[in-house]
């Protein structure tokens, strides 16, 4: 009788596992089956005030994130089908006051970067998405925004935005 139900015990547990898969992934990445092709379109910079090397730092960030992380290959900005394309438009770079002392005088300042993104899949589900991606990056008031920015923008913001970027297209975030 025990071994009748140590055999029976022993088919449920690997009917119930053999429909069962997990992907797994160093980096969280979840791509389709079949895909092997991103195009991360140039991300153009429409801010009212702008920094001139903001779109090409990011665009290039973001695709070197993907194929580094990914087993994607870019492809030519004129390939029409890649099976993921991701395009955007820088749409806010802006200085704010974030604290303000007692005496009514900033004391930290804040550099804000606002990115709408639309992430076309051409594979698997074809669930894409269109969101605005905003980081921001606090500073001294004492400083001038042209002396920081720089170093805010590769520091914090550009790395914070293209980890937003992929966790959502590629991590389900």
């Amino acid at each position: 009788m025990t071994t009748t139900i140590r055999i029976f015990i022993a088919m449920a547990f690997i009917a119930l596992t053999a429909g069962c898969s997990v992907h797994y992934s160093t980096t969280g990445a979840s791509i389709d089956q079949g895909a092997e092709t991103v195009n991360v379109r140039f991300i153009e910079n429409r801010a009212p005030i702008n920094n001139p090397t903001l779109s090409q730092r990011i665009t290039q960030k973001l695709r070197d994130k993907i194929t580094s992380q990914t087993r994607l290959t870019q492809v030519n900005e004129n390939e029409t089908r890649a099976d993921y394309e991701i395009k955007g438009a820088i749409t806010g770079y802006s200085f704010s006051n974030a604290a303000v002392t007692d005496v009514d005088k900033a004391a930290t300042s804040r550099l804000n970067v606002t990115i709408n993104i639309i992430f076309i899949k051409r594979i698997g589900d074809k669930k894409g998405f269109t969101q605005s991606f905003t980081r921001s990056a606090d500073f001294p008031a004492t400083q001038l925004p042209s002396s920081v920015d720089n170093k805010l923008l590769e520091e914090q913001i550009i790395p914070g935005i293209t980890d937003d970027i992929f966790n959502r297209a590629f991590a389900n975030w």
